[in-house]
């Protein structure tokens, strides 16, 4: 079985069946959390993603064109095995010993504010990678931005889980948003909704455009 498909499988079978295909949790509103809102449409932005099977890459690529932000692929150095069973047998073995993989590099991250980190679900946390990447990041003073692709277990633990291990390095977590893992990518509706909400002008603009567009369609067919 090609390693392509096997990522594909292990990605589906990570996660618990049933919930939407998109979730979103809002971050507490706080003065922090308000003030990054107002303040991110002019703040240089990081797209920053664990990906094995691609659909979260996916997700990362279209974020990074909305918002103008730079790519970074998190890669560990020691790669997964391509027989499913193994690969399955480690990663799993990994989150329960909570081991961290030790990563091939590290973004420069001083010249950004905003910082979106991206994870698939994996038995319902966010992936050893990603963890390793939040324990080695200096994210103080920047807004941090989650979001993850699920087989079809929704957000589960990954966001309390991703809050959780943020907590003390100074960072401010806004709204999260899990959708279903597509090759495709995410849902542009769902996507720039999220985005609106978390104060990206381009995304509002592309969400005002889809509407009046349903309008005229709509019209069209009254007619």
């Amino acid at each position: 079985m090609k390693i392509s498909n096997i990522a594909i499988i292990f990605s589906a079978m990570l996660c618990f069946a049933g919930c939407a295909k998109t979730q979103t949790q809002p971050a507490a509103e706080t003065s922090e959390t308000v003030q990054a809102k107002q303040e991110i449409s002019s703040k240089k932005a990081l797209v920053v993603y664990y990906s094995i099977s691609g659909n979260t890459r996916a997700v990362a690529k279209q974020i990074a064109k909305i918002t103008n932000a730079d790519l970074f692929e998190i890669e560990t150095k020691k790669a997964y095995p391509k027989e499913y069973k193994q690969l399955v047998k480690e990663a799993k073995k990994e989150i329960n010993e909570g081991f961290l993989p030790e990563l091939k590099t590290m973004p420069e991250l001083d010249s950004y504010k905003v910082v979106f980190i991206g994870s698939p679900n994996w038995w319902s946390t966010i992936t050893p990678a990603v963890s390793s990447f939040i324990k080695n990041a200096d994210l103080k003073d920047k807004a941090v931005i989650p979001f993850f692709t699920h087989g079809s277990g929704g957000m589960a633990n990954c966001n309390k889980d991703f809050t959780a291990q943020l907590e003390g390095k100074g960072a401010t977590i806004l709204d999260a948003i899990a959708f279903r893992g597509e090759s495709s990518g995410a849902p542009e509706k769902d996507l720039n909704a999220w985005l609106e909400g978390l104060g990206w002008t381009k995304a509002k603009a592309a969400n005002e455009t889809d509407a009046a567009a349903k309008d005229d369609s709509e019209s069209g067919k009254r007619k």
